[in-house]
């Protein structure tokens, strides 16, 4: 789910609401949108889970980009960093969900998350069985709370918007195979 990412993302930017407050709704937005960015592949002819999934890359993005924010601190070189964080962690933690397939409570794929460096998939750990699966939105709830709780504006507008999306994502996920087989 799009939407653990995103408040994975701005759970991320939450210490920062302690240690430098002023940077803190930079670095949550930020981590939304970098929660949000490797899952923007679902859009065709991109293929899921790969074209915009590089957990390596954006991993060794975000120590530079981190680096450079600790050394020239500002909104932008703070959002823009946790952006390439946000990003890392959610390609990094798809390997933890379940597979690509359009049934994935049927482990029918093996499929995590591509690794481009090595050209191959990671497999799925399954620990949340599949994205709208009941774990999954005790996930994003968990998440989600530090930052209802200590971001303002936009970022926990934002969080409460995912949230909500994510009930109702959790209560059709199941349904949405056989929708998709008889309207397309």
């Amino acid at each position: 789910m799009a939407t653990t990412h995103a408040a994975m993302g701005a759970l991320l930017a939450v210490p920062l609401t302690a240690v430098a407050p002023e940077l803190a709704p930079a670095a949550a937005l930020g981590g939304l949108a970098g929660g949000y960015l490797p899952d923007m592949d679902l859009i065709p002819p991109m293929e899921h889970r790969k074209t915009l999934h590089f957990p390596e890359y954006y991993s060794a993005a975000a120590l530079a980009l981190g680096a450079f924010a600790l050394l020239r601190p500002s909104m932008l070189s703070v959002g823009v960093a946790f952006v390439a964080l946000a990003a890392a962690v959610h390609s990094l933690t798809d390997a933890f969900g379940g597979g690509l397939g359009a049934r994935p409570w049927a482990n029918d794929d093996q499929r995590g998350v591509y690794f481009h460096y090595g050209r191959r998939w990671i497999r799925p750990r399954r620990w949340i069985r599949y994205d709208g699966s009941p774990e999954d939105l005790v996930a994003v709830v968990l998440l989600s709370a530090p930052g209802l709780l200590l971001l303002e504006g936009f970022a926990r507008e934002a969080l409460l918007f995912g949230v909500a999306v994510s009930v109702l994502y959790t209560l059709v996920r199941k349904q949405l195979p056989k929708i998709e087989e008889r309207f397309v």
